[in-house]
């Protein structure tokens, strides 16, 4: 069994605060203003970014944000509209020991700005919310992090774009969610606590974060190998050599397989429909074949997952791009209950999971996509499959 860790992007969200309505509304009500710091704080400990000195006021850390980007009509009281509704730093918990927002009218999106007493305090905050988040189910949560730690201050900006050139400074993106790590071609810098990480890559979904080096390409049409990227235009794929070992490398993190039936009959439910059609695994290319889940009886199905040891993945990309074909011909979209394959060089998983399929992307299965026109965005691997108008990618509309 071989596979290489790599980034994923598939669903974008704002990991310490949400910035979208209330600037939008400027009659919604406006959140209480952040507390004080913790009596006794340790004075600021050294932290990328910022001057010489720890800023002493908001209008200093925005003096710095401007040289970067804009950051203009700095509002510092807790009235002002564009302030989130809701923020998740708690009084006392963070060491904020106060809160502003700035516009970056470039970008048409705010920059929320925290001056912190405590950088440690804050840091530590912030990787115990991700690690309380994850474990109530959101296991993206931090993936996409805009939260931006500067010396004695910490900017959280609404726009990705914003971010970016944020991150052109000393400044860096903390990122405590263990699944996310630096592809090659940024920086990786050790925090102020464990487990997380600083680092000047973006990660986004919608395509306008960091560009990813590590982005496949095809040396047939463009041109000579590029700086982190490989020559055979992939980055690997996940790998097992029986079905043994594709069980262990999926479960019981991405796949409850605690209930597995290795079966060669055709097994769906209502509410899950297996990409392997009826006319058995054999007829599509799959060696071995098992369904993880509760596949029901007196209870209705649920959880139904597929791996598929796999023989012929060629026959398995070009039956699997047929059935696809047919499901997208009657409205232009798959039916919700309808599987999608994500493929190994020898595996394949099928699920209509989306937090399934989002740890699948990890440990490097990507999802055979056969729409015609079909591109991801930057940041994104897109890769060649074995039939003719599909691809390999670990991006979904």
């Amino acid at each position: 069994m071989r596979f290489k860790r790599i980034l994923t992007a598939t669903a974008a969200l704002v990991p310490l605060i949400t910035l979208a309505t209330a600037c939008e509304d400027p009659d919604r009500a406006a959140p209480r203003p952040a507390g004080p710091a913790a009596a006794g704080a340790a004075p600021a400990p050294a932290a990328p970014g910022g001057t010489d000195r720890a800023p002493a006021s908001l209008a200093e850390v925005q003096a710095y944000l401007q040289k970067f980007t804009s950051c203009e009509r700095l509002g510092t009281g807790p009235n002002d509209s564009r302030l989130p509704a809701t923020d998740d730093t708690k009084d006392g918990d963070w060491a904020v020991t106060g809160r502003g927002v700035c516009t970056d009218v470039k970008r048409h999106g705010e920059i929320l700005i925290y001056l912190v007493s405590d950088m440690k305090t804050f840091q530590q905050a912030y990787y115990d919310h991700t690690m309380k988040e994850i474990g109530e189910g959101n296991g993206e949560f931090g993936i996409f992090s805009r939260t931006i730690v500067g010396k004695g201050f910490v900017a959280v900006p609404a726009k990705t774009g914003t971010a970016v050139d944020l991150v052109a400074s000393d400044l860096r993106v903390l990122t405590c969610n263990p699944g996310f790590s630096v592809p090659a071609g940024y920086k990786k810098e050790k925090p102020l606590v464990d487990h997380c990480g600083l680092t000047d890559f973006v990660s986004s979904k919608d395509g306008e974060g960091s560009r990813n080096l590590e982005v496949p390409h095809d040396p047939s049409t463009e041109g000579a190998e590029k700086p982190g990227q490989p020559a055979t235009g992939s980055l690997g794929l996940a790998s097992a050599g029986s079905l043994a070992e594709l069980k262990k490398l999926v479960s019981p993190h991405t796949v409850d397989c605690t209930s597995m039936a290795v079966t060669d009959e055709h097994v769906e439910s209502i509410d899950y429909q297996p990409v392997v059609g009826r006319e058995g695994p054999r007829a599509w290319g799959v060696r071995e074949r098992a369904v993880c889940g509760q596949l029901g009886g007196a209870q209705r199905a649920h959880d139904l997952n597929w791996l598929d040891t796999v023989s012929d993945m060629k026959t398995l990309q070009s039956r699997a791009k047929a059935a696809q074909l047919a499901d997208l011909a009657d409205d232009g979209r798959l039916r919700a209950t309808a599987s999608k394959l994500l493929v190994g060089t020898d595996v394949a998983v099928e699920s209509n999971n989306k937090d399934v399929r989002f740890g699948l992307y990890q440990l490097q299965f990507l999802y055979l996509n056969c729409e015609t026109g079909f591109t991801a965005p930057a940041g994104y691997r897109l890769e060649r499959a074995q039939v003719e108008g599909c691809v390999l990618t670990n991006f979904e509309r």
